[in-house]
């Protein structure tokens, strides 16, 4: 009798340990996902932390205002003559916008015009010639020449801009940044295989031989001027 209630006992505390076991096993992944869970949230705050300190630390380091002359816009186009503006010249390479431009800016200087012109290629041997073509070096050559080109329009020149500038993106700040009456965007319309025969650099002929990669309109979009004020 003694052994047989030894061996029931042994089996029970046998059941025990199973049950024991199977419910570790069961709260085992809740246990996982509940050090996962703290693990992110300090992970996150961690992180969020991090930001709020360098967001500060940027802000310490510019410390930068604006500061106003006693002379504006209006009164340097007065002077002048003449309204301070940009004319924005848009299309695919070899699609006119230069020649246009340099048509353009010799008939307003002769007829006494302040008038400067801005030129996609020749900017890239001064100013941008630390960029190349990707898509983030093409935006920040828009950034650049949008700035450059307001800050021309303040002094009160008619600034000519010709750039393929293939993004909606970048030619809706460069209009933002000359301010909206002051900026004139001009889509040079014209389609790829007309470019392609004009092909005045030769880009297109080192484009299919495979020299050139990331070129606009071919293996790089160009977003057509939504709402163009003269095409």
């Amino acid at each position: 009798m003694k052994d047989k209630a030894e061996k029931m006992e042994q089996e029970q505390n046998e059941d025990l340990n199973l049950e024991n076991d199977g419910k570790e096993k069961e709260e085992e992944p809740k246990r996982l996902k509940q050090l996962d869970t703290e693990s992110a949230a300090e992970e996150s705050s961690e992180t969020a932390e991090e930001q709020a300190d360098e967001d500060k630390l940027q802000d310490e380091e510019k410390n930068i205002n604006w500061h106003d002359g006693k002379i504006d816009k209006a009164a340097r186009e007065k002077n002048l003559g003449q309204k301070g503006m940009v004319i924005w010249f848009t299309g695919l390479s070899a699609s006119g916008k230069s020649t246009i431009a340099v048509e353009v800016e010799k008939m307003l200087f002769n007829k006494g015009y302040a008038v400067y012109r801005l030129d996609g290629d020749n900017m890239r041997f001064g100013l941008n010639k630390d960029l190349g073509f990707s898509a983030a070096d093409r935006e920040e050559n828009i950034r650049r020449i949008g700035e450059v080109a307001a800050l021309f329009a303040d002094a009160g020149l008619i600034t000519l801009a010709s750039f393929i500038s293939p993004y909606q993106e970048g030619r809706d700040a460069a209009r933002k940044a000359a301010g909206k009456d002051s900026f004139i965007e001009v889509y040079v319309r014209a389609e790829v295989d007309t470019c392609a025969e004009r092909d005045p650099k030769g880009l297109y002929a080192k484009v299919k031989s495979g020299e050139i990669d990331n070129f606009t309109g071919i293996s790089a979009p160009y977003e057509e001027p939504e709402t163009p004020d003269l095409i």
